[in-house]
């Protein structure tokens, strides 16, 4: 688990996301980024842009299966994307996948306002179960928590329901946290697998722990 940031900022999970093996990174990304995902995470990294956006860990959410995609990805750029696993477009104007899904490789939670159709090709794309659900009472889960195949780390103003779904539906166990000095969007500020994970660099040292206890790098 190392400090970094991207394109000037500590945010780092708008500008990349990850899972077990692969990196999708935005255009923008030093030398010294792309080596950080490689080194702490064990991952190939690919650069791509999403409907011209640099925002890749917004527009893009995964798993070891399968990738959903904002449905502005342009044909180019979703052609270097299937080339890595199976992908869908999301229709619906919910479409900034990684903000809306929160996602690893036993389950899926997504903004509650996913419509049916949607909620059916997530789950078949990623080969888990999706619910709809909440985090803070907020809607957009993947901006808000960061999760590998062993943890997950929710902003401290989750409520215990909310914990308790994160639990049953990802299978994980669930610790609380902030980001970069306070933030509670953990999904922005994080990228992270099994292996290891990228923090914004403005995250303090109790955040670090926690966040490494919520995700037992360990």
């Amino acid at each position: 688990m190392r400090l970094s940031r991207v394109s000037g900022t500590f945010n780092i999970g708008v500008n990349a996301v990850a899972n077990e093996s692969l990196a999708f990174v935005t255009p923008d990304a030093d030398g010294q980024f792309l080596r950080d995902l490689q080194e702490a995470l064990g991952v190939e990294t690919v650069t791509v842009t999403v409907g011209g956006a640099h925002v890749v860990g917004s527009l893009l959410a995964m798993n070891s299966n399968g990738i959903a995609v904002s449905g502005q990805v342009e044909g180019d750029e979703l052609e270097l994307i299937r080339k890595h696993l199976p992908v869908i477009r999301l229709p619906d104007e919910l479409n900034a996948a990684g903000n809306n899904i929160l996602v690893n490789d036993s389950g899926a939670i997504v903004n509650p306002d996913t419509s049916d159709r949607t909620l059916k090709q997530i789950s078949k794309v990623f080969g888990v179960e999706a619910v709809r659900g909440t985090v803070a009472g907020i809607n957009t889960v993947g901006s808000l928590c960061a999760c590998n195949n062993k943890g997950c780390v929710c902003p401290t103003d989750a409520t215990p329901e909310e914990i308790q779904m994160i639990k049953d539906v990802l299978r994980v166990d669930v610790q609380t946290s902030s980001v970069n000095h306070g933030s509670k969007y953990l999904g922005a500020g994080i990228v992270a697998n099994t292996k290891g994970a990228l923090i914004g660099d403005e995250t303090t040292p109790i955040e670090m722990g926690r966040i490494e206890d919520g995700l037992a790098l360990f």
